[in-house]
């Protein structure tokens, strides 16, 4: 294995569960880390046969002790699949499974991509069992990505509206860094989006000179400044199908 191989297999781990590793090569260090450490205390409402909708690299895997975990990603245009593992894809309106398939549901930063997001929750709804369990995800604040397949941010409000109206009980909500490190994080993502190169070891170069930094500014400033529970990177909730 080269070095810059063993170097990646290094920063997908980081890229997801950064430890201080990641200090030297996420960028998103404080939006991911806050994302982990919710989802994994979150993971064992979780159980029996889950389906992880818009799977993508299933980054989120070893934390779900599940009898099967199935992910469904749909085939998207401004979104590349290499490299990613999906079970199974979807035309984008209908999951092909039968009604009451599934005990579990996760869904990971995938809601502010779908246009029609009632539509999508009623196909989660129809795949779930009664009493299933369903844990999405998805940005408050955070820039536009994955262009031009980028359409909506949801507050705390919105979520559980659209939720209930959808024939979830909301067992669960949190608010992931709801400090000054979303500053910081914002700072950092734009640097980082003017910064950025096609070559992984200056982007490594770049990311601990450049936003190491605020990074570990932003995670000191937070522990010692009173939370802003109105202003916060990323919503997580988990509802109940009734």
């Amino acid at each position: 294995m080269s070095l810059i191989r063993f170097f990646k297999n290094i920063k997908h781990h980081e890229d997801f569960f950064p430890g201080w590793l990641g200090l030297f090569t996420n960028p998103f260090w404080l939006a991911r880390r806050g994302l982990a450490n919710h989802i994994q205390d979150l993971a064992t409402a979780l159980t029996g046969d889950l389906l992880d909708v818009g799977c993508g690299r299933k980054p989120y895997r070893s934390l779900f002790k599940v009898d099967s975990y199935i992910g469904l990603d749909i085939e998207n245009p401004g979104h590349s699949h290499e490299k990613e593992d999906v079970d199974v894809f979807y035309d984008g309106k209908i999951f092909p499974f039968t009604d009451n398939s599934y005990d579990s549901i996760l869904c990971n930063q995938v809601l502010e991509h779908v246009f029609n997001p009632d539509e999508f929750l009623a196909e989660i709804h129809r795949c779930l069992k009664p009493g299933g369990q369903f844990l999405l995800t998805v940005p408050f604040v955070w820039d536009e990505h994955e262009q031009p397949y980028d359409f909506a941010r949801y507050s705390s409000f919105g979520l559980r509206h659209l939720f209930e109206k959808n024939g979830f009980r909301v067992v669960e909500q949190r608010k992931s860094v709801q400090n000054i490190g979303v500053v910081f994080q914002l700072l950092i993502a734009y640097i980082y989006k003017i910064t950025k190169t096609p070559w992984f070891l200056a982007n490594v170069f770049l990311t601990t000179f450049l936003m190491m930094p605020f990074t570990l500014l932003g995670l000191l400033l937070g522990w010692f400044l009173p939370n802003n529970t109105d202003l916060y990177l990323d919503n997580l909730i988990l509802a109940r199908k009734i």
